[in-house]
């Protein structure tokens, strides 16, 4: 039986805090709907209605453009080990990008990784946990690293081309607000 929950309680931090991945997922009015997965200790409750995620250099940068466009998004964190469950945040946020005073107050939260591209800081508005009992159990999830070290053959010339290229639009069109190679 799902329950909701204003904020994110004690016992919502800790299960947060365990979960070596979780999903983010965004849409604007109109065009795709963006599902992914994360992982790489990235994820932070900063406070019970205020979370954040440390944004690495990807393919695509639909979480951003979606956030401009519709300012949604939901969190899903679900269990894989022995007790079963799922929790959902449901929220608004916005992107804060290197270079600015709040990110690197912001970044002294998550581990030093290549390729960041910006921090989402999120308002929560609701949460939601609910049964998970149809989630497979996983025995083992190791991290992993390929994006990392991708990141980290690329030199900074190199980096900055590929984040114009690839993650200055939504693959929508949708502006994500990273103004080509300098964003």
């Amino acid at each position: 039986m799902a329950k909701f929950f204003e904020e994110l309680t004690d016992k919502h931090r800790r299960f947060i805090a365990v979960q070596p991945m979780f999903f983010v997922a965004t849409a604007a009015a109109e065009g795709r709907i963006n599902l992914s997965p994360k992982g790489m200790d990235t994820f932070r409750v900063l406070a019970p209605n205020l979370v954040a995620y440390l944004d690495l250099m990807g393919s695509g940068n639909e979480t951003a453009a979606h956030l401009l466009a519709a300012n949604r998004i939901t969190f899903m964190f679900c269990s894989f080990g022995e007790n079963p469950l799922i929790l959902r945040i449901y929220g608004s946020g916005r992107s804060v990008k290197p270079g600015s005073m709040e990110f690197e107050e912001l970044s002294a939260f998550f581990p030093p990784l290549e390729g960041v591209r910006q921090i989402f800081v999120i308002d929560v508005d609701s949460v939601q946990t609910s049964c998970g009992k149809a989630v497979p159990r996983i025995d083992r999830l190791t991290e992993r690293r390929d994006l990392v070290d991708a990141l980290a053959k690329m030199s900074p010339e190199e980096a900055a081309e590929y984040k114009a290229r690839k993650n200055s639009i939504s693959i929508d069109g949708l502006p994500t607000g990273l103004r080509g190679a300098e964003g």
